[in-house]
């Protein structure tokens, strides 16, 4: 591992399916709390949750780049599928040596991924947190014309000559849009931070097939599809604004999930991670204090 100037710590572990980089932030309050690991959304990678985890000093938290995304390597011989992912959390752990004791966090994507992996292997982790979690399909209701323009949007990035379909995909301009759409905050330098932070890692992604595949997989699955499987403690935590999981469904998605745990933070939308950590990191706070009690 190799020490940074600040809280943070960088690390790499190679997996039977490539490298993986990842971030540790070591505890630094005495009686720490359980270990946490972090999975990013799709076209993120682990600084999109760096502020919640600094929010969360209690706790050593573990944050890798997804396969494809960021500094780490994506699938040499697998699709980028949620199952995939879902087999990389099991794998990643097994190698950091986190074990059943773990509490495991995921935001929109990574929620999907978390509890597509949570109910394929009950008992791998001893809790989970899901931050603006998938609470509906993509491909059904008021979203699919969206979705299925966006999914044109990503084949025609694949498919497109080389050059061309990676200026498409990472066209400044097109980034900007979705970042001024997820944005709910009026605040400027908030405003500002979080169009800077899409900017400079929305389109660290290593290849034009990683970026369609996990799209397609992100729009085809959802955390209902697994709530029901759910065994164990879980919190979700949602924005009252938030365009891909209204609060009406992220009730139904409680609902689902026997002794769940729903927190609504008013005002935000889609990026909690980046508009309300504080707010949450209090919330994840709570949680496990009550459940460590």
């Amino acid at each position: 591992m190799t020490a940074t100037k600040d809280r943070a710590t960088a690390g790499t572990v190679m997996l039977e399916t490539g490298e993986v980089s990842y971030w540790e932030y070591p505890a630094r309050q005495p009686g720490a709390g359980a270990d946490l690991l972090f999975i990013h959304g799709f076209r993120g990678d682990h600084h999109g949750l760096d502020l919640l985890a600094r929010a969360l000093p209690e706790h050593r938290i573990i944050a890798p780049d997804l396969p494809g995304f960021g500094a780490s390597k994506p699938f040499g011989d697998r699709e980028h599928s949620v199952e995939s992912y879902a087999g990389f959390v099991q794998d990643f752990a097994a190698a950091l040596g986190l074990g059943p004791e773990t509490v495991l966090l995921g935001h929109s994507f990574g929620s999907i991924v978390a509890s597509h992996h949570l109910a394929a292997r009950p008992g791998s982790f001893a809790a989970a947190i899901l931050v603006n979690p998938i609470s509906e399909p993509a491909l059904k209701g008021p979203r699919a014309a969206a979705s299925r323009l966006a999914e044109f949007y990503y084949f025609l990035g694949a498919r497109l000559p080389e050059r061309a379909g990676l200026a498409l995909l990472q066209h400044p301009a097109i980034v900007r849009v979705m970042s001024m759409m997820m944005a709910k905050t009026k605040e400027p330098r908030l405003r500002r931070f979080i169009h800077a932070q899409h900017d400079a890692y929305f389109s660290s992604f290593a290849n034009r097939a990683v970026v369609l595949e996990s799209f397609r997989a992100s729009i085809s699955h959802d955390v209902v599809e697994a709530a029901p499987r759910l065994a164990l403690p879980v919190l979700l935590i949602a924005g009252a604004k938030d365009d891909l999981g209204s609060v009406s469904s992220q009730r139904r998605l409680a609902g689902h999930i026997p002794g769940s745990r729903l927190e609504i933070i008013d005002g935000v939308g889609h990026l909690i991670h980046y508009e309300a950590p504080e707010t949450a990191a209090r919330m994840i706070s709570r949680f496990l204090g009550e459940l460590a009690a």
